[in-house]
């Protein structure tokens, strides 16, 4: 294991690793215990009491956040004609069929994609570039429509993705060390009720087995379970 920078250590001795906090409380912690020298990220993980192996416990969606993540989304849509200008007008970084051949060429200076479905079979060709980097449009995080000025808009506006991972765990980021600890608590309850109403109905037992929250290279601070609005 790397040896961890004083600033970490330092970051560690300010609260119990071993106890669960308040989201209220943990919140506050995380930003305390940031040690990054920039405005760093804040992210909440949830391990969730699902087998991924299950076709209908795969949890993946999206929601857009009611303060946003503080990070500007660069987004690249890919659609035709009318529905060209429409993401133009609506704000997209980049959109065009010729962006295919610059991404198969190794060009990857966007951060989301969006796609009309009949643009799916020419997207759908860079599966195996998009896919290991997350970025393949999908109709359950919205990024395959035909309203794609909503979707253009929902991101800039701070649209975030989820998806478990093969251990149950998903990561969500909630916005930044600069933010309010009301606003990230708007956050974080945000993708935790988003999970809730995503919990599927053949998971049994506990659903939410484990919350944290962390900054950037700061250490995760434990959510107490039984302190949150519902489990």
């Amino acid at each position: 294991m790397a040896k961890r920078s004083r600033k970490y250590q330092a970051a560690l001795e300010k609260f119990d690793q071993n106890a669960s906090y308040s989201a209220e409380e943990a919140i506050k912690l995380a930003k305390e215990t940031s040690t990054a020298n920039f405005d760093a990220s804040v992210e909440a993980a949830f391990r969730l009491g699902i087998d991924t192996r299950k076709n209908d416990q795969q949890i993946r969606g999206a929601i857009v956040l009611p303060h946003g993540t503080g990070k500007s989304q660069r987004v690249l849509v890919f659609a035709k004609g009318d529905k060209a200008a429409e993401a133009e007008e609506a704000g997209a970084d980049y959109v065009g069929e010729e962006y295919i051949e610059q991404i198969n060429n190794g060009w990857f200076d966007f951060d989301v994609i969006v796609a009309t479905p009949d643009m799916m079979g020419e997207v759908g060709k860079l599966g195996r570039v998009l896919g290991p980097k997350g970025l393949m449009p999908n109709p359950k995080t919205g990024t395959v429509t035909m309203d794609v000025a909503q979707a253009v808009e929902e991101i800039k506006a701070g649209k975030v993705e989820y998806r478990a991972e093969k251990s149950g765990v998903v990561h969500a980021a909630i916005g930044k060390v600069s933010f309010d600890e009301a606003q990230l608590v708007d956050n974080f309850n945000a993708v935790y009720d988003a999970l809730q109403k995503a919990r599927p109905s053949s998971a049994k037992g506990v659903y939410f087995k484990s919350v944290a929250v962390a900054s950037t290279m700061g250490p995760g601070v434990k959510v107490d379970n039984s302190a949150m609005k519902v489990n």
